[in-house]
């Protein structure tokens, strides 16, 4: 440990600790370059690290973005693509980056300051003094490769979303804000046809001009040793001080010394189009400046403010556009931090012919809520509740100061003074003073008698076949201006790239850097205590179970606690849905989604759903219910409250009243279909979330969840529902009350609880207002599983294959699966982690083979152990089938021992197994949920990640090849895997001709043809109407056969 009393060239700006929080800041700056560190101190495993710099471009060339992909690929000392990385992998560590307007951020994230300390300076050269190569360049940024095609790692992201609905509308809503000049103003990701003609040059002078220690700020948050950190960053100085432009040159700081953003002159209003073939419904995009970022009081302010408009359903512009008018699905709000603050509202799922309308009564409802008398009481409620979540949220995420920090660097003062905001919360006392006066003149000033620009996002068939044709002719004609020889030098010139930057890291360098000990990663210590029928898991010695023990009173509800130090409660309670017949399983979204948004009986009286919201609010931090996914088990539901300690009793009043006494009133219904209803055509724009709609669709049976709540069955089944919700609408209540009934039973409850048990009153106990409420008499059913629930081909993969051509997406998708593992205790579990790890590694084979190739943005293995299958997913590619066929020769090069296991990249797949885990208990609440997984839902010992982490570290070579053989490789074989591809209709061709050649035998499929509508068929002359492909005239569905196979036609079966 470095000594603090070192002379070092930083100095302490101002340190101080919250008054909310435990969590303490210290500011730095370095007297020889400029550079400034902002420490957190907050306990846990992770240290997280934020390097941002500011970053201002006034073209659309993608050059920031481009840096944040290129610092990657070596540095002056370290001149090697993928070092950093190799590096990272072995000392529990990841790094990543992101690009916004007015920044750039790196991150290293590890287990442990050891780890994080080691990498630190070499993460900094790479940031400072990167290689920026012209072969690096050339195969990250762009490239047209062999066949004519363009490609690139950046440039097949910006592909992926540049002609999507949002990001259409987000570039032109800038350009109506920002004149030129103006940075605020410009895609700073790239477009497509700037990209193809960025040069080398323009990246490095631009480099050159942001990339200096004074204009970089270093966020870390974690248990840090700031004697270490500080004499590290005084070395690291010393190295780079003869390479960057002289420290007291003169600097013209982004943003802050450039042109401010000048007031909107006028209100403006613009339709902009999207490609899409359902032109039911569009978006409303509405934006304001704000108030300046620094104005801690505005902010705050405006946040409460934002809250009451649209925070809840109970909220002005969700309560009468979303709830009572229904004209949009929901209303969103954003905020962009700057000195002049972007105020954002997103209509979506707008009926497209009535855009315009609906925009026009955004603003009646908006000024009627500026004119009539504020909700005085709400509004206090909001300011109070907004407090309550702040505390939550910096107690729940460890990276929860950054973002103020990051603001702070590129717009606050120099002298630290709007960062020392951070210490109190005192502007909500303030706030709690304002009068209905004050905040209806806060509100005309920013919104209702405001200036805006609008877009209104328009679906168009006609742009999807001119986009695809354009695309097609641009490729074509870059393919005859190339013609055959130039094609071969483009693929020459691509080899001699991608040969270029893999040269091999010597070993010796990387033997350098040490694996760091674990016992220098401070994992959080949970205390597990049970109650009820969970004692049944086993006995407990420990003080915390003590403390349960003598409330008991023999109450049998499984009931689990992981005892923490926590200011807050999160009450979960797990439900079982195998009592719900499969046929209601569809009608399980509607039930989750109006579970806390409907009315109640109370004492013999209806409280309206909105009063049930406003007092919820005022009870809680939040509350949700979902599915168990987040738990690993996608088969269950889980119902979560989270509260102050005080208010531990009433959350469980508040459960029991939601499960028993909600009532299934016929208009809220309506409202709840018609809204998710209305979701289907921008869901469907997605072509990863629809691929994976496909395979859930293929792989489970009607008995799931998963499949229940898809977009594919939701197409059909809500249309149904709502027909029936106005014609037979007791239909629907009955079948709402079976679910009810068959859900709240004994038997499918398990409650867990994470709390300071020390700080609470009758921990038991106090769930005896629900207990009443159950037959307690029938025993505890097993979790239920998604393995249960799998279709014939989910059980067996192999023999199906389908292409889905989208015209919502410029690149494709794909997903390939296979059977796998059951359990965890699998004894080729150790050994498939490993392997998995190895081969998906940052810089790792896949990544080398496939991203830094160009071929795709990500791809990846997966294990599912709740449904005993591997996948390998294919995310954004230019051609999924060049990357699967890429995949597929990597892992066979293995498996034949073409490739070697490389001893040091073990070394990193074990180390990045070991940071996963600390990953699962970052803070106090991750860490006592991870207890629960392990215990619960998967049924394993306590000390169980102890017992995997020596496993993992003991697998040998032939057990991963082996692993390899027998569980990986099938995933790429038709006979044993089954695959779902999207696309865009322009890749159909190659994608089928591609596959073919790998024996598979793939289908082309509309989208449609996948959806089910559980056998609830619309009636003799009613017509769906909106889902209709190119080819089609009427909704078709699919049906499993039994066999696994999928054909179309019709399901007599009952609703």
């Amino acid at each position: 440990m470095a000594s603090l009393t070192r002379k070092t060239y930083f100095k302490t700006l101002q340190k101080f600790g919250m008054d909310w929080s435990p969590s303490v800041v210290t500011q730095y700056e370095s007297k020889r370059t400029g550079m400034r560190v902002v420490v957190v101190d907050q306990k846990g495993p992770k240290i997280l690290g934020f390097f941002a710099l500011a970053t201002e471009i006034h073209d659309d060339s993608g050059a920031p973005h481009t840096l944040e992909h290129l610092c990657f690929m070596g540095s002056k000392n370290y001149q090697y693509k993928g070092f950093l990385d190799k590096l990272a992998t072995r000392a529990y560590s990841t790094t990543n980056a992101w690009t916004a307007t007015d920044h750039t951020a790196y991150t290293l994230d590890s287990a442990g300051w050891e780890s994080f300390a080691q990498i630190l300076p070499v993460y900094l050269e790479h940031v400072i003094l990167p290689t920026l190569t012209d072969s690096g360049c050339y195969t990250e940024v762009h490239h047209v490769d062999g066949t004519g095609h363009d490609a690139g790692v950046v440039y097949s992201e910006m592909q992926g979303v540049q002609n999507n609905q949002g990001e259409l509308m987000e570039l032109r809503s800038k350009r109506l804000l920002y004149p030129e000049g103006i940075g605020f103003r410009y895609e700073t990701g790239g477009m497509m046809e700037q990209l193809r003609v960025l040069t080398a040059d323009r990246i490095r002078q631009f480099h050159s001009d942001m990339y200096q220690p004074k204009n970089l700020c270093l966020v870390i948050v974690g248990e840090v040793d700031h004697g270490d950190l500080l004499s590290k960053l005084d070395d690291f100085e010393g190295t780079i001080i003869q390479d960057i432009p002289p420290p007291d040159a003169p600097f013209k700081r982004p943003w802050t010394d450039s042109a401010q953003t000048p007031s909107l002159q006028t209100t403006s209003v613009e339709t902009v189009e999207f490609p899409e073939e359902d032109e039911s419904s569009g978006e409303i995009m509405i934006s304001f400046l704000g108030p300046d970022c620094n104005d801690d009081l505005q902010m705050s302010a405006l946040s409460v403010l934002l809250t009451y408009l649209a925070g809840s359903s109970a909220s002005v512009l969700e309560n009468t556009l979303v709830e009572k008018e229904q004209v949009a699905s929901a209303v969103y709000y954003s905020t962009d931090y700057r000195p002049d603050t972007i105020i954002q509202f997103v209509l979506s799922s707008v009926e497209t012919e009535r855009l315009s309308e609906v925009h026009n009564r955004f603003f009646e409802v908006i000024k009627q809520a500026a004119n009539d008398e504020l909700d005085m009481d709400y509004m206090l409620d909001c300011i109070r509740r907004q407090r309550r979540v702040l505390k939550a949220s910096a107690e729940a995420s460890a990276s929860f100061f950054t973002d103020s920090i990051i603001t702070d660097f590129l717009f606050g003062a120099r002298d630290g003074s709007n960062l020392r905001d951070l210490a109190s919360l005192r502007e909500y006392d303030i706030l709690e003073t304002w009068s209905d006066a004050q905040w209806r003149d806060y509100l005309r000033k920013w919104i209702s008698e405001a200036r805006y620009v609008t877009i209104l996002g328009k679906p168009s068939a006609k742009l999807s076949k001119k986009l695809k044709a354009e695309e097609e002719a641009r490729v074509a004609e870059q393919k005859e201006r190339l013609g055959e020889q130039g094609l071969k030098e483009m693929e020459k010139k691509l080899a001699q790239a991608i040969a270029e930057n893999e040269r091999e890291i010597p070993r010796e360098i990387l033997k350098r850097f040490r694996v760091p000990d674990t016992s220098s990663i401070h994992f959080i210590d949970t205390t597990t205590a049970r109650s009820g029928v969970a004692r049944k898991m086993g006995p407990l010695d420990n003080p915390i179970q003590k403390l349960v023990d003598n409330d008991n009173m023999d109450l049998p509800l499984f009931i689990h606690f992981e005892h923490v130090q926590s200011n807050f409660v999160h009450i979960n309670l797990i439900v079982g849905t195998d009592s719900v017949p499969a046929k209601l399983m569809p009608l399980l979204p509607i039930y989750i989604e109006n579970f806390f948004n409907t009315p109640i009986l109370r004492e013999g009286e209806t409280i309206a759903f909105e009063r049930v919201i406003v007092e919820l609010e005022k009870d809680t931090v939040g509350y949700t219910v979902e599915s168990g996914s987040s738990f690993g088990n996608p088969e269950v539901l889980r119902i979560q409250f989270q509260v102050e300690i005080e208010k531990y009793h009433t959350a469980i009043r508040w459960l029991r009243t939601m499960l028993w006494d909600s009532i299934f009133d016929t208009t809220r219904l309506k409202t709840t279909t018609a809204r998710m209803l209305s979701d289907v055509p921008e869901e469907k724009r997605s072509g990863n979330e629809m691929a994976s709609a496909v395979e859930v669709m293929i792989h489970t049976s009607r008995e799931s969840i998963g499949r229940a709540r898809s977009t594919l069955v939701k197409a059909l089944y809500l249309k149904r529902v709502k027909r029936l919700l106005e014609g037979e609408p007791q239909t629907i209540v009955s079948q709402l009350s079976e679910i009810r009934s068959a859900l709240n039973q004994f038997s499918n409850f398990r409650v867990f609880v994470i709390a300071d048990v020390k700080k609470l009153s009758n921990p038991v106990t106090s769930w005896k207002h629900l207990v009443d409420s159950l037959d307690t008499s029938q025993p505890l059913k097993p979790l239920d599983s998604r393995l249960s629930r799998l279709s014939e081909a989910g059980r067996k993969p192999g023999g199906l294959a389908y292409i889905v051509p989208l015209p919502t997406v410029d690149s494709s998708f794909a997903l390939c699966l296979a059977k796998g593992p059951e359990t965890f205790e699998d004894p080729r579990v150790p050994a498939l982690i490993v392997a998995i790890s190895y081969l998906n590694a940052v810089e790792g084979p896949l990544w080398a083979a496939i991203r830094g190739t160009g071929l795709a943005y990500s791809t990846s293995f997966s294990r599912h152990n709740e449904s005993g299958q591997i996948s390998f997913d294919v995310y954004r590619s230019p051609d999924a089938f060049k990357a699967f066929a890429t995949g597929k020769k990597v892992v066979e090069e293995y498996v034949s021992g073409l490739a070697e296991i490389d001893p040091l990249a073990l070394e990193g797949a074990i180390s990045f197994i070991v940071l996963a885990f600390a990953n699962g208990q970052a803070t106090m609440t991750s860490a006592a949920q991870a207890s629960f997984i392990r215990q619960v839902v998967r049924g394993l010992p306590s000390d169980w990640m102890d017992v995997i982490l020596k496993q993992v570290s003991e697998v040998t070579v032939e057990e991963i090849k082996d692993v390899m053989r027998k569980i990986i490789l099938p995933v790429f074989k038709a006979e044993t895997a089954n695959l779902v591809v999207t696309c865009a209709p322009i890749m159909e061709e190659q994608l089928m001709k591609g596959f073919k050649e790998q024996g598979f035998n793939p289908e082309v499929r509309p989208l449609t043809s996948f959806q089910d509508d559980y056998g609830l068929k619309a009636k003799d002359g009613e017509d769906d109407g909106d889902d209709v492909d190119d080819d089609e005239d009427e909704d078709e569905e699919m049906t499993d056969n039994g066999e696994g196979e999928i054909t179309e036609g019709t399901d007599e079966s009952d609703a």
